[in-house]
């Protein structure tokens, strides 16, 4: 006799904290919105190509705007009220996305670029000599 495997599902964690923080990351090609507890666990996120955008539409504004609109709403369901926002890169959805939010009646306590800017970095090689 073949005896049965017990199957056991994973239980889904509900957070009850009622702040958080939305890392946007806006790049020239697509845009990443990641909702996060204050701690830095993910909570729930969205990209342009997960919502079929393809091509140069997935830099736009408007799915931006869609990506906050998908995550926040599991967010929202998740218990998050406030946020403070973090926004990295230089495309064309940074201000749609923080629009966004406050579309979605997200009470925005922080906004804050966190892109990284060069500082010359490294000393270059000396020139070459034949």
């Amino acid at each position: 006799m073949a005896v049965a495997k017990k199957v056991t599902k994973k239980k889904k964690v509900v957070r009850n904290s009622d702040a958080g923080q939305v890392h946007i990351q806006a790049s020239f090609n697509n845009t990443i919105v990641t909702f996060t507890d204050m701690q830095g666990n993910a909570i729930s996120q969205a990209s342009s190509g997960l919502l079929k955008f393809r091509g140069s539409k997935k830099s736009t504004p408007f799915a931006a705007q869609q990506c906050v609109e998908t995550a926040g709403k599991i967010a929202k369901d998740q218990g998050i009220r406030t946020v403070e926002v973090y926004v990295k890169g230089p495309g064309n959805g940074r201000e749609a996305a923080i629009r966004a939010l406050t579309g979605l009646e997200f009470n925005v306590t922080l906004i804050k670029d966190v892109s990284p800017i060069a500082h010359n970095g490294c000393r270059p090689p000396k020139v070459r000599r034949l």
